[in-house]
């Protein structure tokens, strides 16, 4: 009998750091691909902060939870080695939702053959949910225009490295929000952002204002913080405010207060939450729009590689340390 291991969420975390109690690492037997079906050989796979909604108890959110007692979920990429289903032959590269496991079964819903060669962690780090987030963000819903500025915090993370990149190939001045002098140097240096602000030692005002004396036309959230109400301060009249995420409240009993309405209203801004939940059958379209930016070199990336399934309990907990220089992949 063969087996592979898989990691279940077993209870609801509590709030601050996650804790290894709330998972159970399992061995399960290697199943067969049935009528229609694909077995997948899972060989890198990703974190996310979207896991820490996905790990609570609230059933109003844009997915349902994990439910407790099953694999914890998580996209990744992988081969198949086993098809009984038309659209996926033996040895095809796939990403999509896959799990905490080795390996995976699907009926290929939400499975995606990966048509680019490049190396899997650029799959994981661009082409997978980082890239169609950014994506769909800034593109679809922030709608950016030449010569507009633009906010991004989060700006070193996975989503906003993309967001800024993107926005600086559409002509957009770029302001990134990062939490350290390494981080903000590799944005500036590296990717090309107009300038960075490092939220933990700036003054954080004196800074924005500096770097923004033509106001803030678009805002893309990552990460929640004071700098948030001091940016929506900054918006020009009809800017736009997406808001992707929140990391700086997902360990918190109590989010913090937002921003004032008075400068909504006054300034007649727009904000739009959005989840990639929701968009998930217009991934094709996606990488059509992502993949130009890529291939033409204007996107660069780094990954922040974990080794074995089991890293990944501990792993989640960078997202609040800061720890990570770049996208977090689990190599298994």
């Amino acid at each position: 009998m063969t087996t592979y291991k898989a990691i279940k969420l077993v209870k609801r975390p509590e709030p601050g750091p996650v804790s290894a109690n709330i998972f159970e690492v399992t061995e399960k037997e290697l199943p067969k691909a049935g009528s229609g079906e694909i077995l997948i050989k899972q060989r890198q796979m990703s974190l996310d902060p979207a896991m820490f909604g996905w790990m609570s108890p609230d059933t109003e959110s844009y997915i349902p939870p994990v439910e407790l007692n099953t694999v914890m979920r998580s996209s990744g990429v992988g081969e198949v080695v086993e098809s009984n289903h038309p659209e996926f032959e033996v040895g095809d590269r796939v990403m999509g939702m896959m799990g905490w496991q080795e390996y995976a079964l699907s009926d290929g819903k939400g499975i995606n053959k990966v048509q680019a060669d490049v190396p899997d962690e650029t799959v994981l780090s661009v082409f997978a949910l980082p890239g169609l987030t950014a994506t769909q963000g800034l593109l679809n819903v922030g709608k950016p225009k030449n010569g507009e500025t633009i906010v991004v915090t989060g700006a070193a993370g996975s989503v906003g490295s993309i967001v800024g990149q993107i926005a600086k190939a559409e002509g957009l001045k770029v302001i990134g929000v990062v939490g350290s002098d390494e981080k903000a140097n590799w944005i500036v240096n590296e990717l090309g952002f107009d300038g960075a602000i490092n939220y933990k030692t700036d003054d954080l005002r004196d800074q924005l204002t500096k770097l923004t004396p033509d106001g803030v036309d678009l805002y893309f959230e990552n990460t929640g913080g004071p700098i948030q109400n001091l940016v929506v301060e900054r918006m020009n009249a009809h800017g736009r405010v997406v808001v992707c995420g929140m990391i700086a409240d997902y360990d918190k009993e109590v989010p913090s207060p937002g921003p004032s309405w008075v400068p909504v209203i006054k300034k007649r801004l727009t904000i739009q939450g959005f989840t990639m939940p929701d968009h998930f059958d217009q991934i094709p379209s996606l990488l059509q729009q992502l993949t130009p930016y890529v291939m033409s070199g204007k996107i660069k990336h780094r990954s922040h590689i974990l080794e074995g399934l089991e890293s990944a309990i501990e792993g989640l907990n960078m997202f609040f340390t800061g720890d990570n220089k770049g996208k977090l992949i689990v190599k298994l």
